[in-house]
């Protein structure tokens, strides 16, 4: 009776543990728990390169609100949080198209929206560059922004040629 009662302990603490280890989700650090959640909630791929594309572009509008506008206190470190953001969201972006491409989703609109606005983003980080204002403070993230930037430009494009095409209807 002991054996039985020391193994079913065994097999439920088993049990437990693999079930709280589920219910943990990796959040990203530069997502709020709302954005983490309408990340967790949308139900396809496109609709989540959607969301990752439109934090990075609230990112990028931040970012250049702060130059503008600096605050008081942590002005260098709120800078520096918000291009860390805007790349982390355009490379999760990225990651979404290229895994819907290895399981042959239907991720058309999520790579057309991301090489559209990717391309406007890429302008605007070229124009920040170029206005150079307080740039001793973020240049490397800028720089490292520019690069990936770029990538999920390119990404994009080699993602357009090889995306499953729509499904086409026969007509009877």
């Amino acid at each position: 009776m002991k054996c039985f009662r020391r193994i079913s302990f065994a097999v439920f603490i088993i049990l437990l543990s693999v079930a709280s280890a589920n219910a943990q989700t990796v959040k990203k650090d530069y997502l709020s728990d709302y954005e983490a959640d309408k990340i967790r909630d949308a139900e396809t791929p496109n609709e989540r390169i959607k969301l990752f594309v439109q934090f990075a572009d609230e990112r990028l509008k931040k970012f250049q609100y702060e130059l503008d506008h600096p605050s008081a206190s942590r002005h260098s470190e709120m800078l520096n949080y918000l291009m860390n953001s805007y790349i982390g969201c355009l490379d999760d972006a990225s990651d979404l198209i290229q895994e819907g491409i290895e399981k042959q989703q239907n991720v058309r609109a999520g790579v057309d929206l991301m090489a559209n606005k990717a391309k406007e983003f890429l302008e605007t980080l070229k124009k920040i560059s170029a206005d150079a204002k307080e740039i001793d403070i973020y240049k490397l993230n800028l720089d490292d922004a520019i690069e990936g930037t770029q990538d999920a430009v390119n990404d994009a494009e080699k993602a357009k040629k090889s995306v499953a095409p729509p499904p086409t209807r026969r007509k009877n």
